[in-house]
């Protein structure tokens, strides 16, 4: 019987190639974004073979805009733009205004209108959080006071791109299509049009203040209170998409804005960390195919069209870009390596400028050829990027090896560690901070390895010293000192993360006694596989425990003893 499966195609073939490709950048040292466009580029209408329906892609695409824009709400962060307002936020402005306008000297040399340059330069603007963020994390920086600064920049690059897709639509209505702006349209009727978009906006934040901030967090506790973990990753579900939906229907504002209030307010319950959680894997898959159908909209013919074209996106992207944050940098007073660390990391764009040339496009104030070179530029700064921060840590390494002293090294927050003899425990959540307590409690010298910024920032509150990182992380072992360590505990749920964690810890100390976590009999063998010494299957030790604690109630000790159980 014949079905019409256009949907059931684009989202098997799409996240399977996906899959591919991206465990192949991965295993390359590249950011796996771009395993995700090269897919939707193979699947797309101007390369051979299968090809997916545009229009289902683009549906999907919204959807991982959605959830996407929730993510970045929900990890928003107010205190870590504080700590660096001082040099985060003139500095994020000043450097999107150098690229903008870099980018509309390209434009306007391409003959393009003004709306469509700033457009153009916007999207360039703004650097990709998972690229900024993976490469701040293998070399253990996102603690330091440059990777503090780099999160910040970020944050404020958010901000500014989530006003920028509030506005844009309202640019493009009055200034109509193509940018240029008619000759009936009077400066007042642009300025009338931003002023109402913007009154929109501000009565919907209102509402969401003051409405919204009581009830979502009300609406789950209620949930999770019922126990129910399907009920809670339904409600966090419903309520990033209800709002997107609610806010374009009631206010006119965009999916996305209204998606990154709702994960903006979730970020002040107590749930946000179970929210955050629960809906991540489906954030992740409509954000890979988000990604798809981006690349699935690129026409490579343009690296060989239009070679020079590429070359100036590319050129604001790597160079224009990181001179202008370089220089701000230094102009704080800041050292030559913060602001080498910070441009280095700016040297690439990704998921906002996506969303903003895909908007530019729809709303006909870029040409399809801008979103084009917007797509070459990320797809070229991302395989670069790799590349400019290698460069950074060999110039690192020659100085450290040029200097008569070793260079002061910025000290990690939290207590310090004293090296030898210590107990090393990945993961600080509920079974983490027990243990590692325990331990303390009988004279251990405990080390904390946890990847979440709240749990380190928990086990530094307790007094143990803490690795922010993931512990499969060369880096973050070899700062843990595993060749010194009298012992190593994966309490950590993720069987796969903590396998890998084992084989390195084997292979850095083969004599190290290191135990784990695990929740079936699968995950007992890959960990027992992978080197460890013992995998504690928590639910039936649980079970052994309220088996001992039963019998040794007065009632089952007398009934063991063949006595009769008295009636309850």
């Amino acid at each position: 019987m014949p079905h019409d499966t256009s949907l059931i195609d684009i989202v098997a073939v799409g996240l399977g190639l996906a899959f591919v490709l991206g465990t192949l950048a991965n295993k390359l040292r590249l950011s796996p974004l771009v395993g995700y466009l090269l897919a939707g580029v193979f699947v797309g209408p101007f390369t051979p073979g299968f090809v997916a329906d545009q229009e289902i892609a683009t549906q999907l695409s919204e959807i991982g805009v959605m959830l996407l824009m929730f993510g970045v709400g929900l990890h928003f962060s107010l205190d870590d733009l504080l700590e660096v307002k001082w040099i985060a936020i003139p500095g994020a402005v000043a450097q999107i205004a150098v690229a903008t306008l870099l980018g509309m000297g390209l434009a306007w040399a391409m003959g393009w209108p003004a709306l469509h340059g700033f457009v153009f330069g916007l999207a360039l603007s703004v650097a990709s959080t998972v690229v900024l963020l993976r490469a701040m994390e293998e070399r253990r920086l996102l603690d330091t006071r440059r990777g503090r600064i780099a999160v910040g920049w970020l944050i404020v690059e958010d901000l500014v791109m989530v006003l920028a897709l509030v506005l844009l639509p309202a640019l493009g209505g009055v200034l109509g299509e193509g940018g240029t702006r008619p000759e009936d349209t009077t400066t007042g009727a642009i300025f009338a049009a931003l002023g109402l978009t913007l009154l929109k906006v501000s009565l919907f934040v209102a509402v969401m203040l003051l409405v919204g901030r009581r009830v979502i967090p009300w609406t789950l506790e209620r949930v999770a209170g019922t126990g129910s973990r399907e009920l809670f990753t339904l409600a966090v579900l419903a309520i990033a998409l209800g709002v997107a939906f609610g806010s374009a229907a009631l206010f006119g504002v965009s999916f996305a804005l209204g998606a990154f209030f709702a994960g903006l307010l979730l970020n002040e319950s107590e749930l946000s960390h179970k929210a955050a959680s629960d809906s991540l894997p489906l954030r992740d898959a409509f954000a890979v195919l988000f990604f798809v159908s981006v690349g699935m909209l690129f026409d490579p013919r343009i690296l060989v069209e239009h070679p020079w074209q590429v070359l100036g996106t590319l050129a604001i992207i790597l160079v224009g870009k990181s001179v202008a944050a370089y220089w701000i940098v230094r102009a704080f007073k800041h050292p030559t390596d913060t602001a080498l660390t910070i441009s280095m990391s700016l040297a690439q764009i990704g998921e906002f400028s996506f969303i903003l040339a895909g908007l530019g496009v729809s709303l006909r104030i870029l040409p399809e050829t801008g979103r084009d070179l917007v797509l070459a530029g990320a797809l070229l700064s991302i395989l670069a990027n790799p590349l400019l921060f290698g460069w950074l840590d060999r110039r690192q390494a020659r100085l450290r090896a040029l200097e008569p002293e070793p260079a002061p090294v910025e000290p990690p927050p939290g207590p310090s560690l004293v090296p030898g003899n210590h107990a090393i425990v990945v993961g600080y959540g509920r079974v983490g901070s027990e243990l590692a307590s325990v331990l303390r409690e009988r004279g251990v010298n405990v080390l904390v390895i946890d990847n979440d910024k709240d749990h380190i920032e928990r086990a530094h509150a307790a007094g143990f010293p803490g690795i922010r990182g993931n512990a499969a992380a060369d880096r973050v072992l070899a700062e843990a000192h595993p060749e010194s360590a009298s012992i190593a505990i994966l309490a950590i749920p993720q069987p796969l993360e903590a396998g890998e964690a084992i084989a390195k810890l084997r292979a850095i100390n083969p004599a190290l006694p290191v135990l784990a976590r695990a929740h079936s009999e699968a995950e007992v063998r890959h960990l027992l596989a992978h080197g460890a010494d013992g995998a504690v299957l928590a639910e039936r030790e649980l079970a052994y425990s309220l088996a001992e604690m039963v019998m040794s109630t007065p009632t089952f000790r007398y009934a063991a003893r063949g006595g009769v159980v008295p009636p309850v």
